[in-house]
């Protein structure tokens, strides 16, 4: 691959070493057999698992990528089989980052492009001639910061009570109580996308003559990152502490309820649920268990009730447990 690209750029090509500095203007390839990650600007490698079934290293590179750069991160998707960086850039979307994908229409092999405008989560779709004009406005006009957008003069409260009523209207849901700086990076981040300068004003203008635009900002605001077991330590606490006492208050022949707001695509509320299964084994009770999960957000509440998850959503499972309770069907569970 190194000898390929070199007739393309006069650009370094490096094969990636364990714990190499990423310095500008340079391409990285991905030895074989490895997965990578960048932590602190440096480019980490590990053996792939040979038991897993599944290897998608550009989701894994994507993920590390938007918790180390954060609004910085940009992901770009070209030509490629299969599903690799869909689920990757929904961490770059979250942070603020800038998602590019290459055109099905152009691309050899479409499985990879598709995959990632399926998402709806891609900023640009252009053709590969017209992504190097797409980066260099992008980093022209970069992005102001969350520290920058906190430091900096609160936005008009009337221009931003319009987009509010605008949000409403559109989509019954009043966003007033929403973190005023979360609300001023992505109007910041939309201004910036259509490529047109200006300010808020104008950006209110814009949302008031195009619906779309209205959509675009309320995914922008809506679209949350979220993996089973997510966050181990909370887990942990509900596991051993929570839910033992509350299943043992139970009496036989209640019903034990739980109420997961906020669940996005659903993994945390499947979470819960094979943990509460797991307890009251252990505990050897029987309850009938109703786990209630919603979000304001309709597509992922479809996305959460079909249960169909990529394999590699899974990491944080252990074997006997995915055994256990779940079902492989190709690279889903």
């Amino acid at each position: 691959m190194d000898e390929l690209l070199a007739r393309h750029t006069q650009m370094p090509i490096y094969r990636v070493e364990d714990g190499m500095v990423v310095e500008p203007n340079s391409l990285y390839l991905i030895p074989p057999k490895q997965e990578m990650i960048i932590a602190d600007g440096k480019l980490l490698l590990t053996e792939k698992d040979s038991k897993q079934a599944l290897s998608l290293p550009i989701d894994h590179f994507f993920r590390s990528l938007a918790q180390d750069a954060g609004a910085r991160s940009i992901a770009v998707v070209l030509s490629g089989t299969g599903s690799d960086g869909s689920r990757g850039i929904r961490d770059v979307n979250k942070t603020g980052g800038l998602v590019i994908v290459q055109s099905v229409e152009s691309a050899k092999f479409d499985g990879m492009p598709k995959s990632a405008i399926d998402t709806n989560l891609v900023d640009v779709v252009v053709e590969p001639t017209e992504i190097a004009e797409v980066l260099d406005r992008y980093a022209k006009h970069p992005f102001r910061s969350k520290l920058e957008l906190e430091k900096s003069p609160p936005v008009d409260e009337t221009s931003i009570e319009s987009v509010f009523r605008l949000l409403q209207h559109r989509h019954r849901i009043d966003f007033n109580y929403y973190k005023p700086t979360t609300i001023g990076r992505r109007i910041e981040r939309r201004i910036q996308l259509n490529h047109r300068g200006g300010d808020i004003d104008e950006y209110v203008r814009r949302l008031e003559d195009d619906p779309t635009e209205v959509d675009k900002l309320y995914k922008d605001l809506l679209i949350g990152v979220t993996r089973f077991f997510r966050d181990r330590d909370a887990f942990n606490v509900l596991r051993n502490d929570v839910l033992p006492a509350l299943l043992l208050a139970c009496d036989p022949g209640d019903e034990f309820r739980v109420w997961v707001a906020a669940c996005a695509t659903g993994e945390e509320a499947y979470s819960i649920a094979i943990m509460i299964d797991e307890c009251m084994k252990e505990m050897d009770r029987r309850l009938a268990v109703k786990i209630f999960a919603t979000d304001v957000h309709q597509a992922s509440i479809d996305f959460a009730h079909t249960g169909v998850y990529p394999e590699t959503s899974l990491d944080q499972l252990a074997n006997q447990c995915f055994e256990v309770h779940l079902a492989r069907r190709r690279n889903l569970v």
